[in-house]
């Protein structure tokens, strides 16, 4: 048996050990150096915690190799010397940790002028990342002592693993007071700041790409970890200068200083989105924050909707003006001006500041008509889903705003209430400045009339269904479920019976007939059940195979049968199979039988037969004669094996 054989191989490893003159490039050839490594193989260790070799595999991942090298084996020593250097060993962290001389090394290579090579500069992150979570304050206080460091990571800010190593700066640090620590180094660094200031018109789109991403991280981030610490700790002074009503003016004036462009119009909405984030959105039930409501898991801080709020008229104009964009070939035709990304991420803005209930959000809309623009672009861009979902949030947003019963009403004040009756003012400010927003969402009863007629007429010749329509109906469905109960129940009702009276006759049509056949038509089961039944009612039905209960049964027990203990020894022919060869033949004609059976199909079938026949053919050309111990040249494809039934 296999087991009486050691299979057991030692690595050559130990065997290029033994020799004085090996060098490290002949143990990174072998395969299995880095399981070794792993393995804490003691003299595998020695080996490489030696200066010469730790100078060495610093230097494979910080110098550009040569290249005349073949590109497939160029980066394979610097791969392979970046896996050791992180396999997470406490004498190769510890050599590396403490000596200054090779964070020296690790160091000059953010000294290179940009561009880095995207591979040593994951090499290169990876490595100070490892050792900023396992020698967190020796790495910690060499990087304090250089005064340039934060500005030679953002000099390559281009290369995305520089954005993770500032990521890991502030995540990976332990424990909480040496985060704190690091933290307030960065921010004396200014840190924040300085990203900001990427995301401008006249920057690299690359470096505006990343500078955006390592600031909504540090917002998530920051805001998780403030979730978890006690309440005692201090709070995040990055988040807190992030928030900061002049960084966020800050960060708004380099979008639109200059001339404007799509990138740094993307990247900085990108920002101030995350900043809105109320919580951690996710695809499941999106749609019912805005419908059923939800407890907020961060408040968002008036600061920022302040320092917005000036900027509305600038957004808008990005939604009448955009960034030129030369036209696209899609699959319904070409598009001769795009929506483009930038317009997507105002809309997507518009949604998450709708979200806020900011009264002075809410009136600098309603006074710029942007929700009726977004309509408008609704509609004209009817296969844009992006654009579709953004609008529908908005509508959602709208709809849904929390009525002045469900606030602290002026009334319950008896101050506020007196100066009430004293100015005669008997009404929530807020509540007026939504029922603008309400008075100019409801024209798009109209629009949906008139967006659905056009949609049946397109149909009805032959054309194909708009790709809003779904959207358009779920937005109809929220109207009308408002009309019945809803915040704005009351005045929304009221704007219905304003419509003309034409109008007003064709939205309660549509309504009972068109939206009403439109949801059954999509709520009705996909797979109907009704018409399904037994196939024991198939008696008249033609069954390709003989319906023999026999074999059906032995088929059943040959399937069924269990590996006994003796399985092996009871396993193949038995004796008296070999006694004749007709009772042989007789055998395999009844196997042939029965697998024809349950395995043929009629298309197959006459392939099948041949094959069995040219098997069978074999026995009946056997001499009587024939040693079947002789020896002879095996052929196990042509071989049949049965066990005892």
């Amino acid at each position: 048996m296999f087991w009486k054989f050691d299979l057991h191989t030692t690595s050559h490893i130990d065997q290029l050990l033994d020799r004085e003159d090996v060098t490290l490039r002949e143990l990174m050839e072998e395969d299995d150096v880095l399981q070794e490594c792993k393995a804490q193989n003691r003299r595998l260790l020695l080996f490489l915690s030696q200066d010469h070799c730790m100078q060495e595999l610093v230097s494979l991942i910080t110098t550009e190799p040569p290249a005349d090298l073949e590109e497939r084996s160029r980066f394979k020593f610097p791969n392979i010397a970046c896996e050791l250097l992180t396999s997470d060993v406490s004498i190769i962290n510890d050599k590396l940790g403490a000596e200054e001389s090779l964070l020296e090394m690790l160091y000059n290579f953010l000294e290179q002028d940009p561009p880095l090579n995207p591979l040593l500069a994951s090499f290169f992150s990876k490595t100070i990342g490892n050792l900023i979570a396992r020698k967190t304050e020796q790495v910690i206080t060499f990087l304090k002592k250089k005064e340039g460091f934060i500005g030679l990571v953002l000099k390559h800010i281009d290369a995305s693993a520089m954005m993770d190593l500032l990521l890991r700066l502030i995540s990976c640090v332990e424990p909480a007071p040496l985060r704190q620590e690091v933290l307030h180094w960065l921010n004396e660094e200014k840190l924040v700041q300085r990203l900001t200031e990427l995301i401008h018109t006249g920057k690299d789109e690359e470096r505006q790409s990343n500078a955006s991403q390592t600031l909504c991280d540090i917002i998530r981030l920051s805001r998780d970890q403030a979730n978890q610490m006690q309440e005692n700790m201090e709070a995040d002074p990055l988040l807190a200068v992030l928030e900061s009503q002049e960084s966020v003016a800050g960060l708004l004036k380099n979008m639109f200083e200059g001339e404007r462009s799509e990138a740094s119009i993307v990247n900085g909405t990108q920002v101030l989105l995350t900043l809105l984030e109320t919580r951690r959105s996710g695809l499941e039930g999106l749609m019912d924050l805005y419908s059923q409501g939800y407890e907020r898991s961060y408040t968002v801080n008036s600061s920022i909707l302040n320092a917005i709020e000036p900027h509305l008229k600038d957004f808008q104009q990005i939604l009448l003006d955009p960034p030129k964009k030369s036209a696209i070939l899609t699959t319904v035709g070409v598009l001769e001006q795009p929506l483009g990304n930038a317009r997507l991420h105002v809309a997507r803005l518009v949604a998450a500041l709708l979200q806020t209930n900011s009264p002075s959000i809410c009136q600098e809309l309603c006074s710029l008509s942007t929700i009726n623009l977004l309509l408008d672009l609704f509609f004209k861009y009817s296969w844009n889903n992006f654009l579709h979902f953004q609008v529908e949030l908005c509508v959602a947003a709208i709809l849904n705003h929390p009525s002045s019963e469900e606030r602290p009403s002026p009334a319950s004040n008896p101050e506020v209430q007196g100066e009430a009756v004293e100015t005669g003012r008997t009404s929530d400010p807020q509540t007026s400045i939504h029922n603008a927003l309400v008075a100019h969402n409801c024209q798009l009863v109209q629009k949906i009339l008139d967006a659905w007629e056009e949609n049946d007429k397109i149909q009805a010749e032959g054309g194909t269904r708009r790709g809003n329509m779904g959207h358009l109906t779920r937005i109809s469905n929220m109207v009308v479920q408002n009309l019945e109960k809803g915040p704005v129940q009351a005045q929304i009702t009221d704007l219905i019976k304003e419509l003309p009276e034409d109008c007003r006759g064709r939205w309660e049509s549509f309504v009972d007939e068109t939206l009403r056949e439109t949801n059954r038509r999509n709520t009705v089961e996909l797979v109907s059940t009704h018409n399904m039944h037994s196939s024991s009612e198939d008696d008249d039905m033609e069954s390709p195979f003989p319906n023999d209960l026999s074999l059906q049964q032995a088929f059943s027990d040959y399937q069924i049968q269990q590996m006994t203990a003796n399985f092996v020894d009871q396993f193949g022919f038995n004796d008296e199979e070999f006694s004749e060869h007709d009772e042989n033949i007789k055998y395999f004609r009844k196997e042939y039988d029965l697998i024809r059976v349950f395995v043929c199909t009629q298309a197959n079938a006459a392939a099948f037969e041949a094959c069995c026949k040219e098997r069978i053919r074999q026995f009946d050309d056997a001499e009587e004669e024939e040693d079947i111990w002789e020896e002879k040249e095996m052929n196990y494809a042509t071989q049949a094996k049965s066990r005892t039934r």
